[in-house]
């Protein structure tokens, strides 16, 4: 039996591969600024603590064999593209990351999992919507769209590093828009398919839903249970990465939306509006974890988003239940 620490564990991903985790058999630390919103992740501890603390690291890495990074500073378009958020979104997540490897290594941690994202890709590469390309090779010369981005790609170099004069196991995969139950799904920082279904879930059939830009930017999104096999595969692998870990089914965002729709039974017009986008094309290459893997990703988009949809469709009954029995309808809000 293994001791894990997942990184992250009160947020999206690291809360789903704690399960992973434990139904494995392993023992695991959880950690994180804040307790998860929609599940009680079945760690053996969970640590309420901010891992931009040197003191914080330093405790919860003692003991421990492996650790998962999840942790950052990140949130959608509307949160990582408006510039606003760009000192926080670096400096927080690159300080988690230099102190989980500098203490986990020194505490003799020898594996680590860390997280990057299909953001740290040149965006000259992804300017053609059709024939975007993100081969992991096609990294350099980098030239991201997103200081989130560009701080991703400085922590794979980070993780590298270590491995290359401490001696450590480093593992890394670049994530593709992950989705699913239990993910962040108003407020600002949701991901595009949350913010889909939710614009459906709240409109009245025959009404209307907002899209920003003209729709035909091109994406593709993975299911949840899709990225912890991934992620798990990677890492009982002799494979270091960076791979990337995502769906190579590109659609657009009207496409999205028109998908959406049909899942809930309801027919709504598209209004485009400006709006933080991204770069124009964006799809996974699934040919190197295939081969060094021999897996790639198999869920349909469309059975993804059914399980998402009638999940924050059951979030948005609860919040207006939640409303009706308190007497405050019309003095509360989910937003």
């Amino acid at each position: 039996m293994k001791k894990v620490l997942v990184n992250g564990a009160g947020g999206f991903i690291g809360g789903h591969m704690v399960k992973r985790l434990k139904a494995e058999g392993h023992w695991v630390r959880a950690v994180d600024i804040k307790s998860h919103e929609f599940a009680a992740p079945p760690a053996d501890e969970f640590i309420l603590g901010d891992l931009r603390d040197q003191n914080v690291v330093r405790e919860v890495v003692e003991n421990i064999d492996e650790v998962y990074q999840f942790a950052a500073d990140m949130g959608g378009a509307g949160y990582i593209f408006t510039g606003k958020h760009d000192a926080d979104v670096m400096h927080n997540s690159a300080t988690i990351n230099l102190n989980t490897l500098h203490f986990g290594t020194k505490a003799g941690v020898r594996k680590f999992f860390y997280s990057s994202s299909a953001c740290m890709y040149p965006e000259y590469n992804q300017k053609d919507r059709l024939n975007p390309n993100c081969s992991e090779d096609s990294a350099y010369p980098a030239a991201p769209d997103s200081e989130y981005g560009w701080e991703k790609l400085f922590s794979e170099r980070l993780y590298f590093a270590y491995m290359r004069n401490y001696g450590v196991e480093i593992r890394v995969a670049r994530f593709h828009n992950i989705f699913g139950p239990e993910g962040t799904w108003t407020g600002g920082r949701e991901k595009a398919p949350a913010a889909m279904c939710r614009k459906v879930v709240e409109a009245e059939d025959g009404g209307e839903i907002e899209i920003w830009g003209d729709g035909e930017q091109t994406r593709s999104f993975l299911y949840i249970d899709e990225c912890i096999e991934g992620v798990r595969r990677l890492m009982e692998s002799d494979f270091t990465g960076p791979v990337n870990i995502g769906s190579a089914e590109m659609v657009t965002i009207n496409q999205l939306a028109q998908m959406v729709m049909k899942i809930a039974g309801k027919s709504l017009t598209v209004k485009h509006i400006p709006g933080p986008l991204g770069v124009r094309g964006r799809n996974s290459d699934n040919r190197l974890i295939a081969e060094k893997l021999g897996w790639k990703p198999s869920w349909p988009l469309c059975k993804g988003l059914e399980v998402n949809y009638r999940w924050i469709e059951s979030q948005f009954k609860l919040f207006q239940a939640e409303l009706h029995t308190s007497s405050l309808v019309g003095a509360g809000s989910y937003k």
